[in-house]
């Protein structure tokens, strides 16, 4: 048995609960993974996993065990890479983020990064949907706004606030509302984060007072730049972030209204498992996209 392969196929199942999105993760049969836990639980002479039906979960072995096979895998990754004698980071990343950010932020800087690391293969994915990074075998993720508890590793690299905005042609047949209130008379374009149809809701601060306004019109959308295309083309008024609107209202095709009412800073955040912080592909993007939105001010 390949004792430092059945350390790292452990930590994968540990972190996946589970054995099948281990393996998925992995690339591997779950026959394999099965018999490399029990030829690791036989070697050690301990259970490491309580199974069941329904789910799988750490014995008080496997809690104490996981982070030992951690810190032996973080020891291991350091010694191969200390003899690296040019100092150059390979390997392959994969990493997913949501396309508003991807597009407005990451790719157009991503030039940088490939310069500086030309030998790490990457992939990206760019979509709304929230990914089980174990699972689909992703090594870290950009999010924006609350993040839900788990065991991920979690870095805050940035913020953004909304921006309600429409094109000069709406608000030249509509009119400019000047509060939240006249928000009723307006055609509200919808964002659909859940992508069934019902529009998330805008939270703005007027003064003291938040109000959660659920947008009533007759268009809403599940793609961000769907969305700020509907509010160029003067469909009606949009929530989008701060970023995605900053070429369009410095060109003059959208307008910001209620300005002094603007949402709270919504947190940008980097999460990546335990398992591969040590990994030099993806400490170098960490510290990369680090740097770029500190560079930004965001």
């Amino acid at each position: 048995m390949d004792r430092l392969k059945a350390m790292e196929t452990f930590v994968r199942v540990a972190e996946a609960g589970s054995l099948s999105r281990a393996a998925k993760a992995l690339g591997l049969p779950r026959s394999s993974v099965t018999m490399t836990m029990q030829r690791l639980e036989h070697h050690l002479g301990v259970r490491l996993l309580h199974r069941s039906t329904r789910r799988l979960s750490l014995t008080e072995e496997g809690e104490l065990y996981v982070e030992r096979c951690r810190a032996i895998l973080l020891d291991v990754r350091a010694a191969e890479d200390s003899l690296r004698p040019d100092g150059r980071v390979s390997g392959r990343l994969r990493v997913d983020m949501p396309p508003a950010v991807g597009r407005s932020i990451v790719l157009p800087a991503l030039g940088s990064f490939r310069e500086r690391y030309p030998d790490v293969e990457m992939s990206i994915g760019m979509n709304d949907r929230l990914i089980d990074l174990v699972q689909e075998g992703v090594d870290c993720v950009i999010r924006t706004g609350a993040l839900p508890d788990s065991s991920l590793m979690t870095r805050r690299v940035g913020s953004y606030r909304w921006v309600v905005c429409a094109s000069l042609d709406y608000l030249e047949r509509h009119g400019e509302p000047q509060d939240v209130a006249a928000l009723a008379g307006h055609v509200l374009l919808g964002y659909s984060s859940a992508h069934n149809g019902r529009p998330d809701k805008w939270v703005m601060n007027e003064g003291d007072v938040s109000h959660a306004i659920e947008p009533r019109g007759c268009l809403v959308v599940d793609e961000t730049f769907a969305l700020l295309d509907l509010a160029v083309g003067g469909f009606g008024l949009a929530r989008l972030s701060d970023f995605i609107v900053a070429d369009d209202t410095v060109s003059g095709r959208l307008r910001e209204v209620l300005g002094r009412c603007r949402s709270d800073h919504v947190p940008i955040s980097l999460l990546f498992p335990p398992s591969r912080q040590a990994s030099p592909p993806v400490r170098a993007f960490i510290d990369w996209v680090t740097a770029l939105f500190a560079s930004r001010g965001s």
